[in-house]
């Protein structure tokens, strides 16, 4: 007597086991097409200046451009928490200088405690995020226009504290000269701390509650307050969040300098970090983005600047790239998401 079917024998490999092709499918869905062109036009630059200077490949000058997009690239990761949750925060170069001028004061007016300084940048960036809350919240003035103004005010207070000039010097002390200066397995410090910070921001957006709350309230903040979701304070917290890193990059920036930098250093911070989440796949309406993209955007940028910089191209030249980047991410996202030209029939 015969079985209908035999408990021995192997699986079908066209039903039980994916094909090579739907595993790369697969793949390619994770990875995301707006990830998988960022890592094709990175490929691209790398071939392009790596032609032209054998020295743009070495490892000395990855090093150069790794530290080069730290402080913009924290900028970046934070501004992208506060896009997905439907925000924006333009004030982010403002506070890193502001925060770099703190730093550096407050460490020579405590007999060069370096840790006090550090700390007392932190707290200002934290009670900037929430005055940048408050304000949109209870002053109900639109995100753009409130950072707009933080930029301009958080510039003013300091130039205003430091005369407009740079404040202390800070590369006598050891805690300063290894973030400027220090390596951990062969990278700059500055690197492992946007590293570290990027991870932290990742986890919390994709493996906790909170994180799903963020991108609940940047797609569809009714629907998110009909769920329960307290959207006040989580605005404050994006923002305070926001102020703090904005305030650890003016840390490394015044670690970097040797000194506080009211300005130099940190003007147009706030437009590369931009530019880095929309280009990462950050939609600016909220609700859609992630650090990935984000990161793979920063180090583009940073290719490209240094690209340009090693052939001796005019700086302005950079910033033209950078304007030209930011619509060319704004138009593929309004072309994917179906968005209607402006002034021209449905």
């Amino acid at each position: 007597m015969t079985t209908a079917l035999s408990v021995d024998r192997e699986p079908d490999e066209t039903g039980d086991r994916p094909t090579p092709a739907a595993t790369a499918r697969t793949w390619l869905a994770k990875a995301g097409g707006q990830n998988l062109g960022l890592i094709g036009a990175m490929t691209l630059v790398l071939a392009l200046f790596g032609s032209l200077n054998p020295n743009y490949l070495s490892w000395d000058n990855i090093q150069v451009i790794a530290e080069a997009v730290t402080i913009s690239g924290l900028l970046a990761v934070v501004q992208t928490v506060v896009i997905i949750c439907g925000g924006l925060d333009i004030s982010v170069g403002s506070q890193a200088g502001l925060a770099s001028v703190t730093s550096a004061m407050v460490f020579t007016a405590t007999g060069s405690n370096p840790l006090l300084g550090i700390g007392a940048s932190i707290a200002i960036g934290a009670v900037i995020g929430v005055l940048n809350g408050a304000v949109i919240i209870y002053g109900r003035v639109n995100a753009t226009i409130a950072t707009l103004a933080g930029l301009a005010a958080y510039k003013g207070v300091a130039q205003l504290i430091s005369n407009g000039s740079a404040q202390g010097y800070v590369l006598n002390d050891s805690l300063f000269v290894f973030l400027s200066r220090g390596k951990i397995a062969g990278l700059p410090v500055m690197v492992w701390l946007l590293l570290l910070v990027a991870a932290a921001v990742h986890v919390l957006l994709k493996y906790t509650d909170i994180g799903r709350n963020i991108y609940a309230i940047g797609g569809n903040d009714t629907a998110a307050r009909l769920a329960g979701i307290n959207l006040n304070k989580y605005l404050i917290a994006v923002y305070a969040l926001s102020g703090m890193v904005s305030a650890l990059a003016g840390v490394l920036l015044t670690a970097r300098t040797g000194s506080g930098q009211p300005v130099s250093g940190s003007e147009g911070l706030e437009l590369q970090a931009i530019t880095a989440a929309a280009l990462g796949g950050c939609a600016l309406k909220g609700g859609k983005g992630g650090v990935g993209g984000t990161l793979l955007a920063v180090a583009l940028l940073g290719a490209l600047q240094n690209g340009l910089t090693v052939q001796g191209i005019n700086a302005f030249w950079q910033n033209v790239a950078q304007g030209a980047l930011l619509v060319a991410a704004v138009v593929i996202q309004q072309r994917r998401a179906g968005e209607r030209a402006v002034g021209l029939p449905a």
